[in-house]
């Protein structure tokens, strides 16, 4: 089986890609992959990591905040859109897949488009709940398209062919036990509280963190393992304005980066973040209460919607970052870890509503697309 991967801009559309990828090589050994990305894209960097090959093209978005610098970049994109779909359409007839997968971003548009018009059969799959621009434009071009959630179903046309197959769950953050993990890392029977605001940081939810994590310090009831990201260097210091001393409080630990996240996610009891599809996926896969805070600053508004079908199902709470103050969070994590069942309850619910055989379901959408391409090449 050939099967050609797109999808890109962030780690939101290549994560679900590779696992995808990864999936299919433990299913199939003999598959041939080839991922579509774009030229200095974020996918440039981790797809090779990965050890997939790669093919280019140059997209890029358009920039909705019109002034004079967006429309000479909404000029570029109107000319790339015509040179990327030559690209495409020149990658796919060299490797002349049997299907084409995508999981959203610019990049997708011209490759998922020109399969479909060249007669691949496509699919898509879309983590969120709310659906990309990319994925909406495309769905009627394609076989099926895989929905993280049912919730993403009412906003496609009822002649769409949609099937909810939930996200693919990375292997190490299934395999991770809780008590194994709080061992490994040094934790005490205090509950423990993960929060992070994604590799980059968030710098809203820094803030608020700093007040918690000091209010914390002066009771010293619960854990904390906070991440802060790399793009936030005013956090430290935050935390020295309002007297949290790190060296007088083991108890809390602050981390730019959280390496080891299925090991944290596994021993924590109450994690706090944004709202990206992937996270919320590792939070119902490990079934753990959770304060989310969507980020308003993504296409869509889509992390709210992302959240909004968990806090529907009692799964999470949720504070909108207009609402966001270091008092609030404090007090709404103190609430939380005061009432044992309210705790209980968030994390069964947010387990209830894990596709534990989400790579499954996947695989076999893409093995019955690709069946149909082959079936068509003997018709012919």
């Amino acid at each position: 089986m050939r099967v050609l991967l797109t999808g890109g801009g962030t780690a939101g559309h290549i994560n679900p890609a590779l696992a995808v990828a990864g999936y299919l090589k433990t299913k199939e050994p003999d598959v041939e992959i080839l991922y579509v990305g774009n030229r200095g894209g974020m996918e440039e960097r981790l797809v090779k990591n990965a050890g997939y090959d790669m093919a280019f093209i140059t997209i890029s978005g358009f920039q909705r905040k019109l002034t004079p610098k967006n429309l000479v970049r909404n000029i570029q994109t109107i000319g790339r859109i015509f040179t990327a779909t030559a690209e495409a359409k020149r990658i796919i007839a060299s490797f002349a897949p049997d299907v084409c997968v995508g999981t959203g971003g610019y990049v997708s548009g011209p490759v998922i488009r020109e399969a479909a018009k060249l007669g691949v059969p496509c699919v898509i799959h879309e983590s969120n709940a709310f659906p990309g621009v990319t994925t909406k434009m495309l769905a009627k071009s394609v076989e099926t398209v895989m929905l993280a959630v049912p919730d993403a179903r009412k906003y496609f046309d009822s002649s769409v062919n949609c099937t909810v197959t939930g996200n693919p769950v990375r292997g190490e953050v299934l395999a991770a036990e809780r008590e194994a993990s709080r061992k490994a890392l040094g934790l005490d029977s205090r509950p423990l509280v993960l929060s992070f605001g994604g590799s980059l940081g968030a710098s809203a939810l820094n803030r608020a963190a700093a007040y918690m994590l000091a209010q914390s310090a002066k009771e010293k009831k619960c854990q904390h393992i906070h991440g802060y990201g790399r793009h936030d260097g005013n956090f430290l210091p935050e935390l020295e304005e309002f007297g949290l001393k790190l060296e007088e409080n083991p108890q809390i630990r602050v981390l730019e980066y959280i390496d080891n996240m299925p090991q944290c996610l596994s021993a924590a009891d109450l994690v706090i973040g944004r709202a990206g599809a992937m996270t919320l996926t590792e939070i119902e896969a490990k079934a753990k209460a959770s304060i989310l805070v969507p980020s308003p600053n993504v296409a869509e508004n889509h992390q709210f919607h992302n959240a909004m079908a968990l806090v529907r199902r009692g799964a999470a709470e949720i504070i909108e970052e207009k609402d966001l103050t270091g008092e609030g969070l404090w007090k709404k994590v103190e609430k939380i870890l005061a009432d044992p069942e309210r705790l209980r309850s968030l994390g069964e619910n947010a387990g209830k509503m894990e596709i534990i055989d989400a790579n499954e379901r996947i695989y076999r959408e893409v093995k019955k697309a690709a069946n149909g391409s082959r079936k068509g090449k003997k018709a012919t």
